[in-house]
């Protein structure tokens, strides 16, 4: 079955063929390799309406008709001795009109195509055309890649760094190339946006855009490197674990406040349960490399060799702000600190440790609150407490007792972190009111 792949027009003309020939949603779904809920979707979102009445009959669509004496509504013709309901004038010109609607179409598949009864009912039809929904959806594609995708703080950001460089004679490629860990945007869209008027920086300052003719190019990956999963997939992660059976993992990922704000990185020990937390201004690479040199100069300070006791492996998503993973992997002195592999794409359950545990923070901060109010030291009250919770995979172990067990309590103590006592956990909004 096909996973997260849009609907093409063959598909659509399957479920057209497959209605007329009066065959069920899940046997329709079977013959494309789709999930049958995403059949049934799309078939009541680009189903159109039809006026289409039948040969023969006269198209009166009032629940009414049948039992309705009513003659003479028509003013121009005072001689007519016929009963309203049996012409076709009747509907526009009766102020008790009630439409019928057929009963059908309240239960699957909803539309007329493959119905017996469709050639001689006079009732409003609905059918589901492959063409007409093919073209309705490619409008809605194109209309939805409209426009800016950035909100208003990235795009203040974005025009503080490209504007002023823009002025000194930079073209955006050089601009781009030197602040890569900087953005998650190519180098096409920062073009767009200037010539949009999104930025200070006009196209007049830029005398080589102006004389060059528009060319088609193939849209580039929002990643600093795109050949970062090579030999760090999800594969290759199966293969080194099997190679090294019983290295301690780290799960890695970012909890998004708002876009465009602060936001989170999550770091989650798989063998103890416990989570460090740290606050960065913006979501992008930069911000998750001078992270891991902080942690790889604090864990140095402590005991030399901890940091690679600490992280010897990194599982992450395909996120753009973790695809510069040689500055991950390789400390501020040049030598070799980590592995970082990622997940297949869509597969985040191949994480499900930081997943899980992020319920923990949501309980703390709510999914529609952001993190822009917030400062580190209230992060680190927050991880305090979930980090005290005791978890029955644990043998009702708290993560801190573990992880203090195995890497000592000094590396816990320096980030700001602390044990709470048991009956003083609180995981509520409240605790960072």
């Amino acid at each position: 079955m096909d996973s997260f792949k849009h609907l093409t027009d063959a598909d659509r003309l399957e479920i057209e063929q497959g209605l007329r020939q009066g065959l069920r949603i899940r046997q329709i779904a079977i013959k494309i390799g789709k999930h049958p809920a995403t059949v049934k979707r799309e078939i009541e979102a680009r189903r159109i309406v039809s006026n289409k009445g039948a040969a023969g009959r006269i198209t009166n669509r009032c629940a009414l008709r049948r039992e309705c004496a009513v003659i003479q509504l028509c003013e121009h013709r005072p001689d007519c001795v016929r009963r309203c309901a049996t012409c076709h004038l009747c509907n526009a010109q009766c102020k008790k009109f009630k439409e019928e609607v057929c009963e059908k179409l309240n239960r699957p598949p909803r539309v007329c195509n493959g119905c017996q009864s469709e050639h001689a009912c006079v009732l409003k039809k609905r059918f589901y055309l492959h063409n007409t929904a093919h073209k309705n959806y490619r409008q809605i594609l194109e209309t939805s890649r409209e426009g800016a995708n950035i909100s208003e703080q990235e795009l203040l950001g974005l025009d503080a760094l490209v504007s002023p460089l823009v002025a000194k004679g930079q073209s955006v490629h050089h601009i781009l190339t030197n602040n890569k860990n900087l953005f998650s945007l190519n180098e096409k869209t920062v073009y767009r946006y200037i010539a949009g008027g999104l930025l200070k920086a006009k196209n007049g300052d830029m005398p080589r855009v102006c004389m060059i003719k528009p060319r088609k190019r193939k849209s580039v990956e929002h990643k600093i490197d795109t050949k970062c999963r090579v030999g760090r997939s999800h594969e290759d992660y199966k293969a080194f674990m099997a190679e090294n059976p019983g290295t301690p993992v780290v799960e890695m990922d970012s909890v998004i406040g708002r876009v465009g704000g602060k936001c989170l990185l999550t770091l989650q020990f798989v063998n103890t349960g416990f989570m460090l937390a740290f606050l960065r201004e913006a979501n992008d690479a930069q911000s998750v490399i001078d992270t891991f040199n902080m942690l790889w100069k604090t864990a140095e300070a402590l005991q030399p060799g901890l940091f690679a006791r600490l992280f010897p492996v990194l599982l992450t998503d395909n996120g753009s702000e973790f695809s510069n993973p040689i500055a991950i992997e390789t400390a501020p002195d040049g030598t070799p600190r980590t592995r970082v592999f990622y997940c297949d794409p869509y597969a985040s359950w191949q994480k499900a440790h930081v997943e899980r545990n992020h319920e923990f923070v949501r309980l703390i901060r709510p999914k529609g609150t952001n993190f822009d109010t917030l400062a580190q030291a209230e992060i680190n009250t927050a991880l305090s407490h979930i980090n005290s919770y005791t978890r029955p995979v644990l043998n009702d172990k708290a993560p801190f007792e573990l992880f203090n067990f195995l890497y000592g309590e000094a590396l816990a103590a320096a980030l700001g972190l602390r044990p709470i006592p048991s009956n003083d956990i609180l995981l509520k909004p409240s605790l960072l009111a």
